[in-house]
């Protein structure tokens, strides 16, 4: 749910929503928020002890490659349809603060147009180098991405089923998930690797020694105010919602400082957290289209809505990662030379993937915050 700077009012301070909203589909609620991550890291284990590494893997690899065209694929595209609809209203209504509307115009048109330049002069350059730097930014900021959106689960969550965070306590609920992005992008120590990603080669930026156990000092410390408001917390209003906490926790502890933490594991996460994602959208935009189905609008059913929403996501999906790559590759990468070069026999694919990436941090943090009236539905 990055640099962008993370927002202090943004949506995760959301009014509670009504006791018969946040009791529906609790148990649905904790699976897709996070919490089948402490079922499946089990179930990755004992896979691989029955059918062995080689085996287990395959069969984890070849599932989750082509569960992401539903999964993973539509959670970058949804964001582009829900950033870019309405866009003059957006842009000129009254509905939108100013500063919305400046952050809107910021990641709606300067940073793709910036993005694409950069990516444009390194393919037209052959600089594998120029796109690797592009690819390292991705990598730091998929950290703040995922962490961030952890926190908007626990907060906005809660408040739906009842328990409102205060002020100190997002703080530390914030420090503990930046702390965790640091010691997740600094460990382990780099002094600068030749790697390949997406089949471009580059190296690696560096990381001084001194980094890695300031990042962990600094993340384990956190912990210590957290358990403190959590345990408060408990003493004052009872046991908090264990799905948003759970899907937290699992954010920052499994999604990203311990993201290695098992080989097979590390091929659900990007599914995990793109499920996190749409449940949200799946939530916003069936609470809106309840709102908008009766009078005095009459709109679509909300199967409907919510059926076209989920075909264009996966159609917008296949579009951005596997076609439009597929072409501009085809059309105009020579294969025979592409074996020479660092960058590969699929640059467009590796620079579409890396822009969509990056692009999607930047429109989220602009998409989620409540200044944003859409976000309203969410308090439903």
């Amino acid at each position: 749910m990055a640099s962008v700077a993370p927002a202090a009012e943004s949506l995760e301070a959301a009014p509670r929503a009504s006791p018969a909203t946040a009791s529906a589909s609790a148990q649905a609620e904790l699976w897709v928020t996070g919490g089948a991550s402490f079922v499946l890291l089990p179930l990755c284990w004992l896979l691989q002890r029955v059918f062995g590494l080689d085996s287990a893997e395959l069969a984890v690899g070849f599932t989750t490659f082509y569960a992401a065209h539903v999964i993973n694929d539509p959670h970058f595209a949804v964001t582009y349809l829900l950033f870019y609809r309405d866009v003059r209203r957006r842009l000129g209504s009254g509905d939108h603060s100013r500063w919305h509307q400046v952050r809107y115009a910021l990641a709606g048109f300067v940073v793709p147009l910036a993005l694409l330049v950069w990516a444009v002069s390194a393919l037209a350059l052959q600089s594998a180098r120029s796109l690797g730097w592009m690819t390292q930014l991705m990598f730091l900021l998929v950290g703040w991405h995922y962490v961030k959106q952890g926190f908007g689960v626990v907060t906005v969550l809660s408040a739906r089923r009842g328990t409102s965070y205060g002020l100190g306590e997002r703080r530390a609920l914030l420090a503990h998930a930046f702390a965790g992005w640091a010691y997740a992008w600094a460990s382990p120590v780099d002094p600068g690797r030749t790697v390949e990603e997406k089949g471009v080669i580059f190296t690696t930026l560096s990381h001084p020694g001194w980094v890695e156990p300031l990042t962990r000092v600094a993340f384990f410390a956190s912990l210590a105010p957290l358990a403190a408001l959590l345990l408060l917390k408990w003493r004052r209003e009872g046991a908090p919602p264990a799905a948003p906490l759970l899907g937290f926790l699992a954010s920052v502890w499994l999604w990203t400082v311990y993201s290695g933490i098992d080989p097979l594991f590390m091929y659900l996460i990007p599914a995990l957290h793109s499920l996190q994602y749409l449940y949200f959208v799946w939530l916003m935009k069936r609470n809106q289209a309840r709102a908008l189905e009766g009078p005095p609008s009459f709109g679509r059913p909300v199967a409907l809505v919510l059926g076209a929403w989920g075909v264009s996501s996966i159609l917008l999906g296949a579009l951005l990662f596997h076609l439009l790559p597929s072409a501009l590759d085809g059309a105009l990468v020579d294969r025979r030379v592409a074996r020479f070069s660092d960058l590969g026999a699929t640059p467009y694919f590796a620079a579409l993937f890396t822009i969509v990436n990056l692009h999607h941090y930047f429109m989220d943090a602009v998409l989620w915050r409540r200044d944003n009236a859409e976000t309203r539905y969410l308090r439903a």
